[in-house]
């Protein structure tokens, strides 16, 4: 039977086809592929190393686990959100996440656009919209696990005050002074702590100048809720050789001094932004996305990548274990289960 060399390339490619598709299934390191695309909207941008970071890590976390398509959009302080939000949906993006309280506004009135697209807000409470959840955290009890480490160290290295820098004085950074205060009373009822807001969260320069002013008036260690403000009190921290409480990410690192090896990044305040932007795209990708309002907090779990993660948390690590004792653990654990069952309730307000 005569097969010219056409045919032959052909049967060959197929088999070269089958081997290749064959080989994958059974090697199983295949990464899961997802034709979802997914676009995000960071206020300020990246390179916070807090709030958007953190947000736009659980985006990473979600390409490396299910090779999703996605885009990031950063428009300043300001910018015109609605625009940003309109442009993604116009190039049908399956989930657009906007990063912040200033989305209130902007979402909702996209959304209603494009009803078959789905968003998810961060800080921004949108109810009744089927195809917006907004994603919202219980920032007041991790606040008042890292209270009650500055107390701690406050009263065991014999000071009697701590301080609160703010970003913006608008109701989201009250919750977490709330919790920081209750915290820190909680454990030394008798501390007196500052407190100031800079009016912004991209202000690194007036949280280096607040930071200096709650040091010279005493103050032992401060937290800082303030966005990239607070690289500005990281750096007046480790120039006063004073400790400092990160927010969102884990900041601890932020306090290192390599020339002598110390550090004054006591703690940090996790708020897993992160987690809960992966999870969003894993209910889209597994079609079990629910508009409406999902809520992590101390009793949030939610296992990514083999460890374990809580909705808010405090950071513990090799840049801060020499500065948090195992009692000083042990209390705050205790408060953590307290704060769970219901037996402590953390205030949300001032």
């Amino acid at each position: 039977m005569y097969t010219n060399k056409s045919s032959k390339l052909s049967i060959l490619v197929l088999f070269l086809i089958f081997v290749t598709v064959f080989t994958g299934c059974i090697g199983g390191t295949t990464p899961v592929t997802s034709s979802v695309k997914v676009g995000i909207v960071l206020i300020g941008g990246l390179g916070d190393k807090s709030f958007n970071d953190s947000a736009y890590r659980g985006i990473e976390w979600a390409e490396t686990d299910f090779n999703i398509e996605h885009t990031k959009l950063e428009p300043e302080e300001g910018g015109d959100l609605e625009l940003s939000l309109r442009n993604l949906a116009m190039m049908e993006y399956d989930l657009i996440i906007g990063v912040g309280f200033s989305f209130i506004d902007a979402i909702p009135t996209v959304a209603d656009e494009f009803p078959d697209t789905k968003f998810a807000t961060i800080d921004a409470n949108i109810p009744d919209k089927s195809n917006v959840v907004s994603l919202s955290f219980k920032e007041n009890e991790g606040c008042f696990l890292v209270g009650m480490i500055a107390g701690l160290k406050v009263k065991d290295d014999g000071k009697d005050t701590a301080g609160f820098v703010g970003g913006m004085d608008i109701p989201l950074a009250h919750k977490f002074e709330a919790g920081y205060m209750a915290g820190v009373h909680y454990v030394y009822p008798e501390c007196e702590i500052l407190s100031t807001y800079v009016g912004s969260f991209t202000d690194p320069a007036q949280g280096k100048e607040l930071a200096l002013a709650q040091y010279d008036d005493g103050a032992w260690v401060i937290f800082h809720a303030s966005g990239a403000t607070g690289v500005g009190v990281f750096e007046t921290g480790k120039e006063a050789k004073r400790y400092v409480i990160g927010v969102d990410s884990n900041q601890n690192y932020m306090g290192y001094i390599e020339e002598t090896g110390e550090n004054f990044g006591l703690t940090s305040m996790l708020k897993q932004v992160d987690v809960s932007v992966y999870l969003t795209i894993k209910s889209v990708i597994e079609e079990t996305f629910v508009g409406g309002t999902e809520i992590f907090g101390l009793n949030k779990t939610a296992t990514i990548g083999g460890k374990e993660y809580y909705g808010v948390y405090y950071a513990l690590d090799e840049y801060n274990e020499d500065l948090i004792t195992p009692e000083m653990i042990a209390q705050v654990e205790e408060a953590r289960d307290k704060i769970i069952s219901g037996e402590i309730i953390v205030p949300e307000e001032i």
